[in-house]
């Protein structure tokens, strides 16, 4: 059977990206050249905020007095979560020393990178969550030196919430700057920070554009897109479940795509039915962004069975990936293209969005096909080193030599030319390429 449509995207996820890049391109140069001054002179431009750009110890405290304990509970209960699911992750990697051959030995180090800026999103929606999984991460993994940074509300500041979990997660320095001008401070160490080894964390699609054009001087975690959802689902799924998962993540933004695909009829149509009540239930700003993207962006496809629903998914390479279907273990194994995965009705995307310990920092726009989502390991370097005994380095040195003449390298052969003259004087070695 043909994947059917029963509903369709009208648009894609993409924005107008020449305009988008050159307004970016012009923002970072002329905060590269004009540093602090100018970054704050955007800052009163596009956040409306003039106070100060880099909170203090005080401004921290206070911030953190507003959160209520309940609250401050539930941040310590997810940073606990990440922390530990972080310290698993940072476990897989290990530095290795193996003897290649006998007295030649290669080895592996990780080695975190020095300065990470961590941008929370804050604009519409205060995404503490993103201040618990970034800067947590790069905590766990050793980094010497964390930023994170915020877009101030006019008038208010970055909220109090994002603060204390920023804090409370181990960020050395909080900044209230947002959108470019904060991705373009931590790259370029304004205000007194060190220079970013690596940028990390969601943002709107100017933030996604100034990781991409600065990507090269700094590393990134990933380019992302508006995010996305897709949902598999069979005959045992419950619809209002369905619906309501497909809701929750429709409200991200206006182009958050949702997909649902099931190879049974009558679960595809009862989602369909319930999701626009859904949507007509949230509050304003919720409601206006799910009523958007599922008007525009989502998809309901119908398939023969799980073996093409599996198909369809891995094509679709999600960032968020959820299955309500039987026979759970043979959707884990079978499946090879998702940010994250979520498996059966007890768990849901929400959960991993924040408290779980699983990270929520993902590859969109089917960047999953090529990458997984920001860990412990994005904030590494895996380098490696060798060794060697003047006898170890020996038959090493003969195939080089040859190798790189077979290459035309001359250069590259003299360098283990010379070594064997000068260990074994007494020796003849055939070092040409026919030899």
């Amino acid at each position: 059977m043909k994947r059917e449509y029963l509903k369709k995207a009208t648009l894609t996820a993409k924005s107008d990206a020449s305009e988008v890049h050159e307004t970016v391109k012009t923002i970072l140069a002329d905060i590269e050249a004009g540093g602090d001054a100018k970054a704050k002179e955007y800052a009163a431009k596009f956040d409306r905020y003039e106070g100060n750009v880099m909170l203090t110890a005080e401004e921290i405290e206070a911030a953190a007095a507003l959160v209520p304990e309940k609250l401050k509970a539930d941040i310590q209960f997810a940073h606990d979560n990440v922390k530990r699911f972080a310290e698993a992750q940072k476990g897989t990697v290990s530095d290795v020393e193996v003897e290649i051959v006998p007295g030649m030995v290669a080895g592996q180090k990780a080695i975190p990178v020095d300065a990470a800026g961590c941008y929370v999103p804050g604009g519409r929606y205060s995404h503490i969550a993103s201040a618990i999984m970034t800067v947590t991460t790069a905590k766990v993994a050793g980094c010497g030196h964390i930023t994170a940074c915020s877009p101030p509300r006019p008038g208010v500041g970055v909220a109090p919430a994002i603060i204390y979990a920023a804090h409370l997660c181990g960020a050395d320095k909080i900044m209230a700057l947002g959108g470019v001008q904060g991705v373009a401070a931590m790259t370029f160490g304004l205000f007194g920070l060190p220079k970013a080894n690596i940028l990390v964390g969601p943002g709107n699609q100017f933030v996604a554009e100034a990781k991409r054009i600065l990507f090269g001087r700094v590393g990134i975690d990933m380019i992302a897109g508006p995010t996305d959802s897709l949902v598999l689902a069979d005959k045992t799924a419950d619809a209002h479940i369905v619906a309501t998962d497909l809701v929750s993540q429709a409200e991200h933004g206006y182009n958050s795509p949702v997909w649902l695909v099931t190879d049974d009829r009558d679960l595809a149509e009862k989602v369909m039915d319930l999701v626009p009540g859904l949507i007509d239930d949230l509050p304003d700003v919720n409601r206006e962004n799910a009523f958007a993207a599922w008007r525009d962006y989502a998809e309901v496809i119908l398939c023969s069975d799980r073996e093409e629903m599996a198909a369809c998914s891995d094509d679709y390479a999600p960032e968020h990936l959820t299955v309500q279907a039987d026979d759970l273990d043979w959707w884990l194994e079978r499946l090879t293209c998702y940010g994250s995965l979520f498996l059966g009705e007890e768990t849901t995307v929400s959960y991993g969005d924040k408290a779980t310990g699983t990270n929520h920092v993902l590859p969109t726009s089917g960047a999953a096909n090529y990458t997984g989502g920001l860990s412990v390991h994005k904030y590494m370097k895996i380098v490696t080193w060798q060794r060697a005994t003047r006898d170890g380095a020996k038959q090493v040195a003969e195939a080089t030599a040859r190798i790189s003449r077979l290459e035309g390298m001359e250069g590259h052969a003299r360098a283990a030319d010379v070594r064997l003259a000068k260990y074994f004087p007494d020796e003849e070695f055939d070092l040409t390429a026919n030899g």
